[in-house]
């Protein structure tokens, strides 16, 4: 094998601190942008079978904003856009289709 010409040394020490805080980030954003996801979903299925793409615009509009304050909050999280999913799933369930 060809020598590089590093030792043991040269390797710098993992820093496992901010490992765990870059972890536990990507964690807060998965779990955030999941909630956000099925949110907007549930919107699109509320503009797409019940016709109401007013309710779907602006169930879109607040996962937007919900998603902002999820991610800027850890302590909030995936609780904010919750709220908005909450809201479109009883939307698509009370929201009658015109005829």
């Amino acid at each position: 094998m060809a020598d590089h010409g590093h030792s043991a040394s040269d390797i710098p020490q993992m820093d496992y601190r901010e490992h765990e805080r870059t972890y536990q980030g990507f964690i807060h954003f998965s779990e955030v942008g999941t909630a956000a996801c099925l949110a907007i979903v549930a919107a699109l299925a509320v503009g797409g079978t019940k016709h109401a793409w007013g309710i779907a615009i602006i169930g879109t509009l607040l996962t937007l904003v919900a998603t902002g304050i999820g991610i800027a909050s850890k302590s909030i999280g995936w609780r904010a856009p919750a709220v908005p999913l909450v809201l479109m799933l009883l939307a698509l369930l009370l929201v009658s289709a015109p005829h």
